[in-house]
């Protein structure tokens, strides 16, 4: 059930309607949102809802069981039994067979031909998000930082919770837990400003991204050759904004939705293509996977503490792992090996000198435009099928040819617009939020209005998926 489709929008107008009916039933409004979410997840695959049911248990049957333990040995037991399930969850659905075939090939190298061994099972939807959010809640248990918790109810409601359900935001258990808890409160001023974020969403979702994918970056990557140096330069500047516009789109759908439940969401990018540097660019971009690398794996591996070589290696490392964490290849492995290696230059050449430290506007300006380009080089991986598709797109750049007929003015406007919605000044966004709260209801509707009739206009005869989907 996609966001930008119909049916998301009749199955969250009773779902709306009915949890506010529940508003003054805590423990009944919480078991409709949860029969909702696994609803919402069926409507995928049913199939895998005893999955989240059964990973989401045992999660919050181990956090209370670290809780109740006194032996730190013990506890650290239980906390590799937390891992061991929720990455072998992982490395059945999506890394077994991509594990077996890399290995078969390396073992082909040597002259080894052992047989093919494959399991075939479908990736079960979202379990990159829900695995990574329940596993947190246990490690923050075991370092104490949250108490374990007891409602079984509000734990699965956390994890199953429909709108970061399948495509995030990675929510942390101490941000989301304590508001299933408590009450429910209406605010009507917030349920307008995530109207707002949710048109803002579908228009960066279906106006830019689906129509950049649709007509350029899809079929630039798909047939490279028969495209010129120019045209491949687009697209792939074309896939940044439509992966950004795309992702960052589906987010604040998500987060509307949740408000207008009554639950805020952390925010989630912040104009990554704004940033001066890779370490800069990773504050910005899908920010709540970034912090959940750095709290989770990166400190676990030391982080900076010892010495400037380790930090350079744990930001090798944690990427590496990042980029495998979006997919079972070896594209998306180079992808975070490029990322760290450029985390590990730019902490080398920065220096002691703090992040916030003022520089002059052309080195900064300077500093943007080389950040995005690597960061647009990289997306070339993460695009491609295969390495060697990859270097097949990175030839025809290198031909440095300039004929582009299929670079029409709406394409090439589209592709502005979305570049440069990232340089509009940040208050000029929430002014314009909070100005449309206060308009009276029914300028508020035609307003929204227009921004379907623009959705509608610019869409394709079918949803495109999100391109996060995958992962």
């Amino acid at each position: 059930m996609l966001f930008n489709t119909l049916a998301y929008a009749e199955f969250f107008a009773v779902v709306w309607v009915v949890s506010w009916l529940l508003a003054r039933q805590r423990k009944l409004r919480l078991l409709f949102l949860l029969g909702a979410s696994y609803f919402f997840y069926a409507k995928w695959n049913w199939r895998f809802v005893p999955l989240i049911w059964g990973s989401s248990t045992v999660d919050w049957w181990l956090g209370n069981t670290i809780a109740r333990a006194r032996d730190p040995r013990t506890k650290r037991r239980w906390l590799i039994v937390t891992a061991s399930v929720n990455l072998g969850l992982l490395a059945v659905f999506k890394y077994f067979d991509f594990g077996v075939e890399s290995a078969r090939a390396l073992l082909g190298a040597l002259g080894f031909h052992p047989p093919e061994v494959a399991l075939h099972v479908a990736l079960p939807i979202g379990i990159s998000f829900f695995t990574f959010e329940s596993m947190s809640y246990v490690i923050d248990v075991y370092r104490g930082d949250v108490p374990a918790h007891r409602s079984y109810l509000e734990y699965l409601t956390f994890v199953a919770f429909f709108p970061h359900l399948v495509a995030g935001p990675i929510v942390r258990p101490r941000d989301l837990l304590p508001q299933l808890a408590g009450p429910a409160r209406f605010d009507s001023s917030a349920g307008s400003e995530a109207l707002f974020l949710i048109a803002i969403g579908l228009l960066k979702k279906v106006a830019i991204g689906d129509y950049l994918a649709l007509n350029l970056v899809d079929r630039t990557f798909d047939a490279p050759l028969q495209h010129s140096a120019l045209e491949c330069y687009a697209a792939a500047v074309g896939y940044a904004v439509q992966i950004y516009c795309d992702f960052s789109g589906y987010t604040d759908i998500a987060i509307g939705s949740a408000a207008l439940l009554g639950v805020r969401f952390p925010k989630n990018f912040d104009a990554p293509y704004k940033a001066h540097n890779l370490v800069d660019f990773w504050r910005r971009w899908h920010i709540s996977l970034s912090t959940w690398l750095r709290d989770y794996l990166y400190i676990s591996l030391g982080g900076n503490r010892a010495g400037r070589a380790h930090t350079y290696v744990n930001l090798m490392l944690t990427m590496l792992l990042g980029g495998l964490w979006h997919g079972a290849n070896w594209t998306f492995v180079a992808w975070g090996g490029l990322h760290g290696a450029g985390l590990a230059l730019t902490r080398f050449v920065r220096g002691d000198r703090k992040p916030g430290e003022a520089r002059s506007l052309l080195t900064r300006s300077v500093g943007v435009v080389l950040t995005f380009h690597f960061v647009t080089a990289a997306w070339i991986l993460f695009r491609a099928d295969s390495f060697a598709a990859a270097r097949v797109f990175f030839g025809e750049l290198a031909t440095l040819t300039t004929y582009h007929p299929n670079l029409d003015g709406r394409l090439l406007g589209v592709l502005a617009v979305g570049l440069a919605s990232h340089y509009v000044p940040e208050r000029w966004y929430d002014r314009s939020r909070s100005h449309f709260a206060t308009l009276p209801a029914a300028v508020q509707g035609v307003a929204l209005f227009g921004a379907a009739l623009g959705v509608r206009a610019m869409a394709s005869a079918e949803a495109v998926p999100f391109v996060y989907f995958q992962f």
